[in-house]
Order: structure tokens, then C-alpha cells, then sequence
């Protein structure tokens, strides 16, 4: 019998190193290694400030209530609260975005490759949506909705996803984002308007078009003339 309690306790120890053992979510794309610290200006987040020197200015963003420039192509507009300017955010592993759009806006196809999104519609009718990735069956399935005031929807981490203002009039909706930095790829932008374009032999074989159609969608998001 103690044999038995034995084991157990050390499968329980075993099973809690694996738990901890890890590296904590990266909160950039990449982060180069150096060998000498001086050439060193990023960190995985931001430098802290001594808390001594803290201040309640520190934790507070002000005008999240002033609405965004939706005069562009999409007709949208995103404001991101993170601890980019709201300093007190570093370290706590959350963000916040209000999201403005002119009737008939849309967010167009994008991923948070280090955050899930929790989507809270304040004003409007919006059509949402989000793509798996590949299924057992080799498929993607789209799980969409139409949305609606006080109504509230979840983007896994990663997936692709959209927002589209299916109305005449404005909307308002807020996006609570589980990363400081959930960072964001806009599939038409990186994949029309990278830098240096993707091959054009790569495009044209990939989506099985000719290439005079990815030379018109590769200007209509190169540089500068994108959302």
C-alpha cells in the first residue's frame, strides 16, 4: 500500500515539473540571441519601472470613448489599449481594442497569433466569423454569426477571423485581446503586400490563378496603398 501511495505522489511531482518546465508565451514574432547585452534593446515586454515610482497615471488610458477614423478603404477603425500606452498593462498578459465601423466596414480576414479575442458588440449589426484550421477531413469550417447589442463571441488564438458591419448605420464593438501583445496578420496584406513580395511563381501555383491576377492583387495592397 505505502509502495502504492508512493508512486502516486511521484507521478503527481513528475507530472507538476512538466507543468512548470516551460518557457514563458513569447510576446514578439521572433527574439534574436546576442552575446553582448549592450547591443540589446528588446525584452520579451517592456523594461519595469521601479514600483516605488509608480503612479496611478500609470494604470489609466483616457478618450477609449472618442470614436476612430473610419475613412478608409475598409471603413474601419481599430484603438488599442496595450502596455504600449497604458504602461500598468505590462506583464499582465491582456489588451483591449475598441473598434469602430462605418456601415458597411469591415475588419477584413486576420489572426492573433499570440492572443484569443473576446468580441462584445456595443452598437450595430455586425456578421462575424472565424475559420478552423485543418479538420480531420482535410476541411475548414466556418463558424460565423450575426451580432447584435450586448451580444458576445470568442476567436480561438490563431484562427483567422472577420468582423463586417452588415448595417446602415455605425458600430461600436470592444475586442478584449489575452496578450499584451496579441500582434495581428492580415492575410491579404501579408500575402499580397510583404516585403519583398512573395515569388509571383509561388502566388500563381498557390491559389491556381494566372498571374496577371496576382499582379492586380499584389497593387492593390503594396506598399503604401494598403489598410
Amino acid at each position: 500500500m505505502e509502495k502504492k501511495v508512493a508512486l502516486r505522489l511521484a507521478l503527481v511531482l513528475m507530472a507538476s515539473y512538466v507543468a512548470y518546465a516551460t518557457d514563458p508565451t513569447q510576446l514578439q514574432d521572433f527574439c534574436v540571441g546576442i552575446n553582448n547585452p549592450i547591443d540589446g534593446v528588446f525584452v520579451n515586454g517592456l523594461f519595469c519601472k521601479n514600483p516605488i515610482q509608480a503612479t496611478p497615471n500609470d494604470f489609466l488610458f483616457k478618450r477609449l470613448n472618442i470614436p476612430g477614423n473610419t475613412n478608409n478603404k475598409q471603413g474601419s477603425n481599430v484603438t488599442l489599449v496595450s502596455a504600449a500606452n497604458l504602461p500598468g498593462l505590462n506583464t499582465l498578459g491582456i489588451s483591449l481594442a475598441r473598434i469602430d465601423f462605418a456601415p458597411y466596414g469591415l475588419i477584413p480576414p486576420h489572426t492573433h497569433p499570440r492572443a484569443t479575442e473576446i468580441f462584445t458588440v456595443l452598437e450595430g449589426t455586425l456578421y462575424v466569423g472565424f475559420v478552423t484550421s485543418n479538420l480531420p477531413n482535410g476541411k475548414n469550417q466556418l463558424f460565423s454569426v450575426v451580432l447584435n447589442p450586448g451580444d458576445v463571441f470568442v476567436f480561438p488564438q490563431g484562427l483567422i477571423h472577420f468582423q463586417f458591419n452588415i448595417g446602415k448605420t455605425p458600430a461600436v464593438a470592444i475586442a478584449s485581446l489575452s496578450s499584451q501583445n496579441p500582434g495581428v496578420i492580415t492575410i491579404a496584406n501579408a500575402v499580397f503586400g510583404s516585403t519583398p513580395p512573395i515569388s509571383i511563381d509561388v502566388l500563381t501555383k498557390a491559389f491556381q490563378v494566372d498571374k496577371n491576377v496576382i499582379q492586380y492583387l499584389e497593387a492593390q495592397f503594396s506598399s503604401g496603398n494598403n489598410y
